[in-house]
């Protein structure tokens, strides 16, 4: 799934990435949350993408020229399975990134985005957010435990409000973790 936003680069778009596995249980958190949030009408300069496990994709698509991205994926912090948790200015300073196509997890993919920019003259999205899940399970296995499930709908709720919000302005620099109870 994938919606193209009406607006020029750079112009206030804004991308909204479901990453993880399908076959691990939980780890495809992220996938089935863009594509609840993708039932949801939508600004124009919203673009949603179902990445997975593309991290090498993803990386070079931060480059687009997007103020921010959300990024969806299940987010193990210790917290209770089914924990929604917002994650301000996630951008990684890319210093001595390495490119591993078999795990390009979101950490390594930001950590990648400055090597990439010098290299390709692409820009880096001004925002990065995380809006993570706490796993119960990451065993082999199609489908989420019932606790994240539940989460899905509370995590585009949440992006839904981020993006009424004014996304263009920075992050408070108050908290940088914020967390929120199922």
């Amino acid at each position: 799934m994938s919606g193209v936003g009406a607006t020029a680069p750079g112009a206030g778009r804004v991308l909204v990435a479901g990453l993880g596995n399908i076959f691990l249980g939980d780890d495809g958190f992220g996938v089935a949350a863009v594509a609840a949030l993708a039932q949801h009408p939508l600004p124009p300069r919203v673009e949603t993408a179902d990445i997975g496990v593309r991290g090498v994709h993803l990386a070079y698509r931060l480059l687009d020229g997007y103020e921010t991205v959300l990024l969806l994926d299940a987010t193990a912090r210790g917290g209770k399975p089914g924990t929604v948790y917002l994650i301000e200015d996630a951008v990684a300073s890319g210093e001595g990134a390495v490119v591993d196509g078999h795990r390009m997890t979101p950490d390594a993919v930001l950590a990648l985005l400055g090597t990439l920019c010098d290299s390709t003259g692409g820009t880096r999205p001004g925002r990065v957010l995380v809006v993570g899940c706490e796993p119960a399970c990451l065993d082999e296995g199609i489908g989420l435990s019932g606790p994240v499930t539940a989460a899905v709908d509370e995590a585009a709720a949440l992006v839904l409000r981020l993006l009424a919000a004014d996304t263009r302005r920075p992050a408070p620099p108050v908290e940088r973790t914020k967390e929120t109870q199922p």
